[in-house]
């Protein structure tokens, strides 16, 4: 049966609710924890860092670090501005990438002081395929990409078993959301060579044996390509870790594996803000919201929700608000900050009902929520030793160790 790991892409050092996730979630034996240099901008690492600082070091032994190393975002990007890193791909306009080896040792540098750690226990490189999407874009032929993706896996292999020998990671593998494709895709990852490249390269390194070690990929009951791989690394002894258990795309649509209730102080907030914006003055805002609630159980997933949130609605309230003096316009903010958190239940709640519609062949049993049959197929899986879960508050920590027993 698989093991159950702290997966941190949201985690913040700022929120102390997460801090304490991560405790109980130490306390209560959770023994692996994820997290990448770009979660938060390395919040994630420093929120690690202090959950850390509450336990004496015979419990910090016992759980694992896995991290990753690839992208360039936020404080990275800003840094490659000023003086800039080497084998970058400029993917987008906020998403660069690199595994080149000077890359590596810095951004291993920044992740053990965030972490105040002296070494990582298995250090990996973060979906390197940004080269492949980037090349198909560009429109290079198929064989001369897939040898320059080898190249720059070869020389990163070269530079994490030189940080093994050196002692400031245990081991290393890929996280590689394209081991997860079809292989006639484009954007496959072919991993049957890989370890061939780790033996040279610590060959080269003069390591007795490689250090390649762990491959992690998207894993879910909707999503099952990628035990084709799975498969292929216990064969080959390595050690399997599936994240998004239940963030799926199934048929071209995104779907979150996973049933929310209904908020309670939903409809208190919004006649609370209709009622404050129920002027001409405001009017804007008052038919914003009168609008959001009539299109709650619109979006197909809660990412739908979230890049409409971010793309629309936060341009639109800045314009609506900048009229308002100052000590109105905090309380207003205020009073629209608690009905979003409830905004956003009530989307995650009509996302719920409308997955089991639309998954009902697999989601059969209304008494059983779709997290616990996601997961339970992930838990069966033998070539699955480890499943990614965010476990943001303590109550899922309760949810997750419920499963295990």
């Amino acid at each position: 049966m698989s093991n159950f790991a702290f997966g941190t892409y949201r985690i913040s050092d700022y929120n102390p609710q997460h801090i304490q996730a991560l405790r109980d979630a130490i306390s209560s034996g959770i023994r692996m924890i994820d997290t990448s240099s770009n979660y938060m901008d390395g919040g994630a690492q420093r929120a690690i860092a202090l959950a850390f600082s509450s336990f004496d070091e015979s419990v910090k032994d016992t759980v694992e670090i896995v991290s990753k190393v690839g992208y360039i975002q936020g404080s990275n990007m800003d840094r490659h501005k000023e003086e800039p890193f080497e084998e970058v791909v400029e993917f987008s306009p906020d998403c660069f990438h690199s595994i080149s080896a000077s890359f590596i040792k810095d951004q291993l540098t920044e992740s053990l002081k965030r972490l105040e750690m002296q070494r990582i226990d298995c250090y990996l490189l973060h979906n390197p395929e940004y080269y492949l999407l980037d090349a198909i874009n560009r429109g290079i032929a198929k064989d001369e990409m897939q040898s320059e993706m080898y190249g720059r896996i070869y020389r990163a292999f070269v530079a994490l078993e030189q940080e093994v020998k050196d002692g400031r990671i245990l081991s290393y593998g890929i996280s590689s959301n394209s081991f997860s494709k079809n292989s006639s895709s484009a954007e496959f990852l072919p991993y049957e060579d890989l370890i061939t490249l780790a033996d040279r390269a610590s060959e080269e390194v003069s390591n007795e044996t490689h250090s390649f070690k762990t491959v992690q990929l998207p894993i879910n009951i909707l999503e099952q390509e990628g035990l084709k791989c799975a498969k292929w690394a216990k064969e080959n002894g390595l050690r399997v870790l599936a994240n998004r258990p239940l963030n799926a795309e199934f048929e071209g649509k995104m779907y979150r594996l996973a049933d929310y209730d209904e908020s309670r102080e939903y409809y208190h907030h919004l006649n609370e803000l209709l009622d404050i914006c129920d002027n001409e003055q405001l009017k804007p805002l008052y038919n914003l919201f009168e609008e959001l609630d009539a299109s709650k159980h619109k979006f197909g997933w809660i990412g739908d929700w979230d890049a409409f949130f971010f793309a629309e609605i936060i341009p639109h309230m800045r314009t609506s608000l900048q009229s308002l003096d100052e000590e109105s316009r905090e309380l207003l903010v205020n009073s629209i900050d608690m009905f979003f958190v409830e905004y956003k239940k009530m989307v995650l709640h009509e996302c719920s009902i409308n997955t089991r519609k639309a998954l009902k062949e697999i989601f059969k049993n209304d008494d059983v929520s779709m997290q616990d049959v996601a997961l339970k197929f992930l838990m069966a899986q033998e070539s699955i030793d480890y499943i990614l879960v965010g476990m943001r508050k303590p109550s899922y920590i309760l949810e997750i160790l419920t499963l295990k027993d």
